[in-house]
């Protein structure tokens, strides 16, 4: 059956109105209100933190804890020099990565790592290059120009 005008209809459910609670028996959430009877929940003022297991010992704390989050570690967004010898330009510039579809974030830092290879010389600005990745971009005649306050790690 063809859609057209006249046999056009809303989505099953898609119009169903809003729970009216407490405004009487024949709305048929009257009454206690689809609170239930008795029991901690039924109360004024109950609320209960998240994660709250009715006094069973929560998931987050029967799950075992290890190791050390550092918060403030800087995080690098990855490119690899097989993207950027896809990409095909002479030279990659910080503004370049996000137009390019190398990275999502405009704002977060660039690391490029060394994986693939380089056929034509290119000249890639990052703020930080693994070392395999350096040795690749000068073999193959480019240039890797590290930008900004992360300068490159002394061995």
């Amino acid at each position: 059956m063809a859609k057209n005008l006249s046999n056009l209809r809303a989505p099953r459910r898609a119009n169903t109105g809003r729970k009216r609670i407490g405004r009487g028996m024949g709305s048929g959430m009257g009454k206690t209100s689809t609170r239930g009877h008795k029991g901690q929940g039924s109360r004024s003022g109950s609320s209960l933190m998240r994660g709250f297991e009715g006094g069973q010992m929560p998931l987050h704390r029967r799950l075992p804890k290890r190791g050390f989050t550092n918060i403030f570690r800087t995080e690098y967004s990855i490119v690899n020099l097989d993207r950027i010898a896809e990409v095909g330009a002479a030279e990659i510039g910080l503004d370049d990565y996000r137009k390019l579809g190398l990275v999502s974030n405009r704002q977060s830092l660039i690391k490029v790592l060394g994986s693939g290879e380089l056929k034509k010389a290119v000249t890639i600005h990052a703020h930080k290059f693994s070392k395999s990745a350096a040795e690749k971009i000068e073999k193959a005649g480019g240039k890797a120009v590290v930008v900004g306050a992360a300068a490159p790690e002394a061995a």
